[in-house]
């Protein structure tokens, strides 16, 4: 037997992230098996069926390292039509579902509950097919659905707790309980990895499979996402979208190396590993099916770690984009004829230290590319106190007498004209930072001077210092 998975997300507009991290298990999964990674899009919803979205999802996949190509698809769901209503004939003819023209009120009211599911009352009616008539499965009155999962063991549900739940709509449309079944049937899907959100809907799906006359895959469903109040990861409320950590510079193989770690470890006391190491080592049924914090800050961590192994050549080429302004990162501030790709090139092993993730390259060596710093006026008032002006003029003479401009000699000039003042080398160089970079932090201040030059470097203090008049 060929093992077939598959990953079936909707064009929503993002790309969650605990849908990434499925893709992923999913991925790893086919390639230890020597099996197939099905991509299928659930586009039936027409509000929700937009080329672009598609797109994204591709785009995306392509960013993680699922390349288009090297899978099976994208087969889209609108396309699997004709198969879902001859399923609903085949149950229906076969006595395993029935017609209900029963409405939420009608059913409220004989019930007299409104958190009560269906009464089963239109079961032995016998009524044809016709407008507003919904399918409902005949869901067995005894018995118990066991689920085999390979995260969760054997869940079991009574089957007399499980109503007859629509399986098409008054005009004949299957919901997605029944599409989704008969994709996977029609593909030829051997093993469901999914999210324990699906789980609660897997006995109705399993009994469908059954109904169907066709074995059911094995199942795994890989624990939630949360955040830190331990609530389920929603859009509406957290950080969920792949594409703007993409975009903020979080780097590929950071970002599915944590996704990784989600509800699962590779061998030893180690986190941040080769991803041939997690191809290796990863075994669905050593997921941990406890819900999986999501920590923006430590994969935020993580990034920095990957960042800093970057080669230096690397590292230039990934912060591009974002020194560019090229595809959706926004332009930096800026000229394209004002950027020198040798000087940044000078800082790229200094700012390649102090960064997390790649866009806060540009608030780190954007002094080097502007005509006049832009300066944060917060930082100006906290490094500009009693006695900046007078610390100015000074390391301006100074520096204007220093015949080697490099950072040593410029250090040791600036280490002296605060000794005189009884200031330790931190407290000299605040004014000196913020008049040149127009920020507290940030790179290496005698490196930065070095590579700004000593025609820029006192034409920017000489600005600070009329400032402070």
């Amino acid at each position: 037997m060929t093992v077939r998975v598959r990953f079936a997300p909707s064009p929503t507009g993002m790309f969650h992230v605990g849908g990434a991290r499925s893709a992923l298990q999913n991925w790893i999964f086919a390639k230890q098996q020597g099996g197939v990674f099905v991509l299928r899009i659930e586009d039936t919803d027409a509000a929700r069926n937009k080329p672009e979205w598609t797109e994204g999802i591709l785009s995306a996949l392509d960013w993680i390292g699922i390349e288009r190509g090297s899978y099976e698809g994208p087969h889209f769901q609108s396309s699997y039509a004709d198969e879902h209503r001859a399923a609903a004939r085949r149950l229906h003819d076969s006595g395993r579902a029935y017609y209900c023209d029963c409405t939420r009120e009608a059913v409220q009211a004989r019930t007299g509950n409104q958190y009560t599911g269906y009464d089963g009352y239109c079961r032995d009616r016998g009524l044809p097919p016709g407008e507003g008539r919904a399918l409902r499965f005949r869901t067995p009155d005894e018995g118990s659905t066991v689920v085999v999962d390979l995260i969760r063991g054997e869940p079991t549900f009574e089957n007399k707790l499980i109503e007859d739940f629509v399986i098409a709509r008054g005009d004949g449309s299957p919901v997605f309980l029944l599409a989704n079944v008969v994709d996977d049937m029609t593909m030829g899907i051997t093993h469901v990895i999914r999210a324990e959100e699906h789980l609660p809907n897997t006995p109705k799906q399993q009994l469908l499979w059954d109904a169907l006359g066709v074995k059911p895959p094995i199942w795994a469903h890989v624990p939630v996402v949360v955040n830190e109040k331990r609530q389920k990861l929603s859009k509406r409320r957290d950080k969920v979208a792949l594409e703007a950590y993409r975009d903020e510079g979080y780097l590929a193989d950071a970002m599915r190396n944590y996704l990784m770690l989600l509800g699962w470890a590779p061998s030893g006391d180690r986190e941040i590993v080769p991803w041939s190491v997690i191809e290796d080592e990863f075994r669905l049924d050593e997921v941990n099916p406890s819900p999986a914090f999501f920590d923006e800050k430590k994969l935020r961590a993580f990034n920095g770690e990957y960042i800093r192994a970057l080669p230096v050549e690397e590292f230039v080429a990934a912060c591009q984009p974002w020194l560019t302004g090229t595809g959706t990162i926004a332009p930096p501030p800026w000229q394209p004829t004002e950027f020198d790709p040798a000087v940044f090139a000078a800082v790229a092993p200094l700012a390649q230290t102090r960064i997390a993730v790649l866009s806060e390259i540009v608030p780190n060596v954007d002094f080097l590319f502007v005509a006049s710093p832009l300066i944060d006026e917060a930082a100006w008032a906290k490094a500009m106190k009693e006695g900046s002006a007078e610390l100015l003029d000074a390391t301006i003479a100074a520096f204007e007498a220093v015949t080697s401009w490099d950072a040593d000699t410029l250090k040791a000039t600036l280490e002296a004209v605060g000794a005189e003042r009884g200031l330790k080398l931190g407290k000299a160089q605040a004014p000196v930072r913020v008049a040149v970079t127009g920020r507290t932090v940030g790179l290496p201040l005698f490196e930065s001077l070095e590579v700004l030059g000593s025609e820029r470097t006192l034409a920017r203090l000489r600005a600070a210092r009329v400032r402070l008049f």
